[in-house]
Formats: structure tokens, sequence, C-alpha cells
């Protein structure tokens, strides 16, 4: 691949930018002082191989920050760089994204000093893994090294080490807030520090994970191979996408969600177990119940056997308004194409979400926040490096369910907080729940919460605040 940027590996220098700034947050002042910089790897001869670049957001008039948390936040992928949410809700500066089914990525756009940010009781670092945003990976032989599930998680271990040696706050408490696959970095993460990695052990605790978008599941990596219909785990996040189109109910979304809920356990699970035997009067009322929470036809499920899937019931839920819905946030939509063999071919890649927000919240980083950041590179900034042939998804320790269970059960105090969006149709919120049903958490230390939002929750004002208060009391020490 061509190069526009002077940077060559073997012209790499560590790079080291600061910056100073004031906040103010419910009505106080909070001055900050930001380090951005690489964090190196090395070889066996002393040869750097790759970095994981972070920002590091402290607060400055604290003589003492041992006791002050400490957020180390990240997105996922794999191969995502964590400008989303970097911009999103975790900086002191953020953007502003008002109109959620915005019709265009173009700007222009908005940043603002970030009224939620909770720098004022924690302070935070950001991570881009190797080989995104400023990471970079300077030896193409050692990306075996990582990127893989372990790999990734034993990365980010290393890099959270020689951070605390380097700003002395082995004491403070330590939280890890991962979006998408950054949950699975977390849980993996946190289960190997608990227990050990292939060649060494890790002396990191964590106090508490913030799961946004959840990927930790009992199937082998995200939710393959969990041991249910999908149709099933999913179905709540259909009928929330639903609620919000087509209105089938007055109920609340998370009321009409949870009873969507109880009945794809029960009586949708046993009616595509039973297939064609079932008939008659019984049928008709599931296809009945089935329209009724996901808004999807007759006919529909009349050629499907009554299974609905991701890519069609996309395609299907507000067909007849000539649209069809995103998959990262149902509540995004597109115009169908035209003629009805091109949506079918064609439509099923088509997310619309990213196409409306993915172009904002980069103009916002690299325009606003680096700056602000000094942030000064000749050095590609890479929003996402693609993955799919390169990533280890074999994990041999475990699945992502039962590192969580060893960083809690070996952890005792530790808990975890998922949070996940109703409309988010690539991490569904039945996931968690047979998570959390069958991977013998401590569910006195687990707290779930749905919000209004897609797999971005912090897609919306209210999203964010919400979010934003929830991290804020999980990380507070209760009196």
């Amino acid at each position: 691949m061509y190069k526009t940027e002077k940077f060559t590996p073997a012209d790499f220098k560590p790079q080291r930018f600061e910056s100073d700034g004031t906040i103010t947050l419910r009505g106080e002042t909070i001055p900050y002082h930001t380090v951005s910089e690489d964090n190196v790897f090395y070889n066996n001869e002393g040869k750097p191989i790759a970095s994981i670049f972070s920002y590091s957001y402290f607060r400055s008039d604290v003589e003492d920050p041992t006791s002050r948390p400490v957020l180390f936040g990240f997105n996922g992928g794999p191969g995502s760089a964590s400008y989303y949410v970097h911009a999103g809700f975790l900086g002191t500066k953020r953007i502003v994204y008002d109109e959620v089914d915005r019709p265009t990525a173009l700007p222009p756009y908005k940043v603002i000093d970030n009224p939620q940010c909770l720098i004022d009781i924690a302070d935070i670092v950001i991570v881009d893994p190797v080989a995104t945003g400023y990471g970079v990976l300077l030896d193409d032989e050692e990306g075996k090294n990582f990127f893989g599930i372990e790999e990734d998680a034993e990365a980010l271990l290393n890099f959270i080490e020689q951070w605390l040696h380097r700003y002395n706050r082995w004491l403070s408490p330590k939280y890890l807030v991962g979006e998408s696959y950054g949950c699975t970095r977390s849980a993996v993460a946190a289960g190997i520090s608990a227990t050990s990695g292939k060649e060494r052990s890790y002396g990191i605790t964590f106090d508490g994970l913030v799961l946004i978008g959840n990927t930790v599941s009992v199937g082998k990596y995200f939710n393959r191979e969990v041991p249910v219909e999908p149709a099933v785990l999913n179905f709540p996040t259909w009928a929330s996408i639903n609620w919000y189109h087509n209105h089938p109910s007055r109920k609340s979304l998370e009321k009409f969600a949870m009873e969507a809920k109880a009945f794809a356990d029960h009586d949708y699970l046993l009616a595509l177990y039973k297939g064609e035997a079932l008939k008659g009067k019984e049928r008709e009322e599931i296809i009945e119940k089935l329209m009724y929470y996901t808004g999807v036809s007759h006919e529909y499920l009349e050629e499907r056997n009554l299974r609905i899937d991701d890519r069609t019931f996309r395609q299907e839920v507000i067909k007849s308004k000539g649209k069809s819905v995103a998959r990262f946030d149902g509540r995004i939509t597109r115009p169908r194409y035209t003629p009805e063999l091109v949506e079918e071919n064609d439509g099923k890649w088509d997310d619309a979400s990213s196409d409306r927000y993915g172009g904002y919240f980069f103009g916002a980083f690299t325009g606003s926040i680096l700056p602000m950041l000094n942030v000064k590179l000749d050095r590609a900034y890479v929003s996402s490096y693609s993955m799919f042939k390169k990533w280890n998804r074999e994990a041999e320790m475990g699945t992502t369910a039962q590192q969580l269970n060893n960083a809690m059960r070996r952890t005792p105090g530790m808990r975890t907080f998922f949070a996940n969006g109703w409309y988010d149709n690539a991490t569904y919120t039945g996931i968690i729940f047979y998570t959390c049903d069958h991977a013998g958490l401590p569910m006195d230390r687990v707290e779930f919460k749905g919000y209004p939002s897609g797999h971005m929750i912090y897609i919306g004002e209210e999203n964010i605040e919400a979010l934003c208060s929830d991290i804020r009391k999980f990380i507070t020490p209760k009196a």
C-alpha cells in the first residue's frame, strides 16, 4: 500500500505530547493535564516492534492521587481505534450528535466541552491498540504476538503495567471501560491477570469492568456456538426496533422488550423446536405474536419457517415504509434499493449507521480534539485496521465468559457493569441475559442497564448523560 506520511518503521522514535486545560463540571472549574504518547514493545534484542498509543487525562490540582480511580477506555473491532469513545463521552471535549437519523455524515460538526466528563472523579486513559489510531506495528512478523484474543489482552496488560509504573498509580482503583470487542478485551485481560498468561503472570487487580455493547459470551469468539437458537437470543432487540419504528404497543420500551423476551424464551423457542410439527391454530397464534413483537410480515415468517435472522429482519421491519434499518443502531434508516433483487444482494451489507456518524466522529476527533492535545505526528491515524484474516480467534484459556468468571471469582469485590443499547442489532441484549444465566458469575456484583440507543450508547444527549451518570455511580464508593 502507498504511504503519504513521512513515518517509516526504520525511522520510528517514540513520541510524547502534553497539554493543559480546564473544564467546568457541576459548577466547579477543573484543571487537567494531558499526556499523549507511544508505549513501545521491544523484542529480546531490544528492537522496537510495536507501540500502543495512549491519551492520558490527569486532574492537575490533586496533591495525592493514590485513591483516585483510573479508567482505561477503548473501542473494539478488533482493529478499531478508540476515537469513538474518546470523542463520544470519555474526553474533556466531545461531539454533539443531536439528530439520530442524520441524513449525512458531512459537516458541520459540533464539538463542546464535555459536561458529563468524569475527570473530576477519575483520571482517564484512552488506548489505541497496536496498528490502530497512532498505534503502530513496526515489524510485520511480530503481528502474531498482538493480533489475537489472548495476545491482544496480554498486550493491554503489559501496557497497563508500564503505565502504572510510569505514573506511580499502582495504589489507585482501576477500571476497564471497553466497547464492543473492547468487552472481549476487558474480560480476557481481567481473567488472565487474575490467573496467568501463557508465559507469565500479572499483578494487576481491576476494581470493575464497564462493558458497553457486550461481546462477552459462553460461546466462542463473540456469540458463536452459543447452544441456543440465535433468533431467541436476538428477539428482545428486534422487538425494541419494532417498538421504535412501528409503535405496536403503548407500553414502555423496556417493558415491551422484556415481555417479548419472555415470549421468546418459552413459546418461540418451543415453536422453533417443533418445526413442521407446529400446525393449525397453534402455528397461527405463534405467527400473530411474532408479527406483533417484531413487525415482520406473515409471508416473511412462512417463507423462513418462523425463523427470523439479523440481515433479513433489517430489510423487513419497515419495508412498508420503503426503508431498511441499520445494524449498529436500529433507529437509523436508509431507503431500500430497487429493484428488490438489488436490495437482497447488496442491501444486507449496507449499514447506514456507520455511514452517518463515522465521518462525524473522525472529523471532530482529528480536527478538534487532537489539536487540543497538541498531538502532531507525521504518521497516519488509522481509524480501523483490517484484522479479518489476521486475528487469532482461538482462546485456549477459555471463553470470554469463563475469563470474566475467573476475574470475578478470584478478585473478591470486583464488579461488572453491562451497558447495552436496546436498538443494538450487532451485540444483542439477549446475549447478556443468557451469559448471566449460564456463566456462573457472582450476580450480586453484576449490574445491567439497557439504554434507548444503539451500539454506540453515547449517540444522543440524554443517552450520554445517562451513561456517564451510571458510570459515575459505578466507580464512586458507596457510603
